[in-house]
């Protein structure tokens, strides 16, 4: 296919099989391996981590470590499209020649908060260059054979953030992705994505106009809340995929599919990590294990320090332990008499916001809340709420697990 006959807009995502679940672009964290996972639980696209174009053009090390034979594989990682941050139009489209024929698309990254991205002046920070994003994009559209496409944020201007989305169509980025936040809104300060700025960006939009969501999916219910709010085409999911690939299965209400038992799910990643060529899968594997285990580690605390001492450089048998042993305690677990009354999954109040917080199982994938003055987000708001039942209910699950395990301790010990 030549520059002139490349896919646009609509057809283009037609020929994708008009995707509604997307895996997210995240720095070493998207990944084959994770891409595999995550399209056998409903992902229909994935985008690959954000990549550094001036280090991926220039440096073979870093393309070898980033991208292997198998990524972009037409039978196990289609569609896909590669993200890339920039500042600079020759070295990304330096970059983006590497695998122009290895994806559907190739992202330009306009949302990373960090400072790091502020440091080297790329991602959200480019927010503040209009000129240069223009120039980013239009280079890439003018040169490469497959098309472009855009990852935003938001300005707490509406009418700003129209004129900024309208700017990057113009430029030549075929599909956009909007994520509901402002590039203030990072760790602590997150917040709720502000999915009415969506609707309007969507509705100012031309009606043709490919539009993807991002923000505020913790629940697989959350994906057609967001579709109906936003009218969006497809919605993205980042961190929510990342502690919970279950996210995106929206074929039943199947809670093994939804919210998987992690030794399942641990075990499932793992043996696709064995598979993998490259590096860049065995390199995300221990931040991987800590996402996924990340309610169950507040509960066995003993595994975390095996885990954080465990090198991704480790034979595999070491992580083969680690996954055993968390088998091994899932099972004793689901070997209860009382599993089926506490292996439920129990959904709260409708919020301010739309959706409902679920009480899941610690021994389930869940999503991550973070912590506010010492207090995750979810009880706060739930407190606020003044949704005291669903606090009841948790804390007695937590409590009756504890109880248990003192008990069974105590057996051994006197054994």
């Amino acid at each position: 296919m030549t520059i002139l006959e490349k896919a646009k807009g609509r057809e283009l995502y037609d020929s994708m099989g008009q995707p509604k679940r997307i895996v997210g672009p995240m720095v070493d964290q998207s990944e084959l391996a994770w891409r595999i996972l995550s399209r056998r639980y409903g992902a229909d696209l994935c985008y690959t981590p954000m990549f550094h174009a001036k280090l991926f053009a220039t440096e073979q090390k870093y393309r070898d470590n980033m991208w292997s034979e198998l990524d972009g594989d037409f039978e196990k990682d289609r569609p896909l499209i590669v993200q890339f941050c920039a500042n600079d139009p020759d070295y990304l489209l330096q970059a983006a020649k590497f695998v122009e024929d290895k994806c559907d698309a190739v992202d330009l990254n306009l949302g990373c908060p960090q400072g790091i991205a502020k440091k080297g002046k790329y991602g959200a920070f480019l927010m503040d260059d209009w000129d240069l994003v223009h120039t980013l994009i239009k280079n890439l559209h003018d040169n490469l054979k497959v098309p472009v496409t855009a990852k935003i944020r938001i300005y707490d201007d509406w009418e700003k953030s129209l004129q900024y989305a309208k700017m990057i169509l113009d430029a030549g980025a075929q599909f956009i992705t909007v994520h509901g936040r402002t590039r203030d809104m990072k760790g602590q300060a997150t917040g709720l994505a502000n999915w009415k700025v969506l609707r309007y960006l969507r509705e100012n939009l031309p009606k043709d106009q490919v539009f993807f969501a991002n923000g505020n999916i913790l629940y697989p219910s959350d994906l057609g809340r967001c579709e109906n709010e936003t009218q969006c085409d497809a919605v993205m999911s980042a961190e929510g995929n990342l502690y919970n690939p279950g996210v995106f299965w929206t074929n039943s209400a199947d809670k093994d599919r939804q919210f998987s038992r992690v030794d399942k799910m641990l075990r499932e990643y793992f043996e696709i990590v064995k598979i993998c060529p490259g590096s860049a899968s065995r390199h995300a594997m221990k931040a991987h294990f800590f996402k996924l285990l990340h309610a169950f580690l507040n509960t066995h605390k003993e595994l975390r320090p095996i885990i954080g001492r465990t090198s991704v450089h480790a034979c595999l048998e070491d992580w083969e332990a680690i996954v055993v042993r968390v088998e091994e305690i899932v099972t004793e677990i689901f070997s209860r008499p009382d599993i089926n009354e506490i292996d439920k999954i129990t959904t709260g109040q409708i919020q301010h916001w739309g959706g409902s917080y679920k009480e899941v199982p610690y021994w389930r994938c869940q999503p991550y809340f973070r912590t506010v003055d010492g207090e995750k987000q979810n009880t706060r708001v739930l407190k606020i709420a003044g949704d005291k039942t669903s606090i009841e209910s948790n804390n007695k699950r937590k409590n009756s697990i504890s109880l248990e395990q003192d008990s069974t301790k105590k057996i051994k010990d006197e054994q």
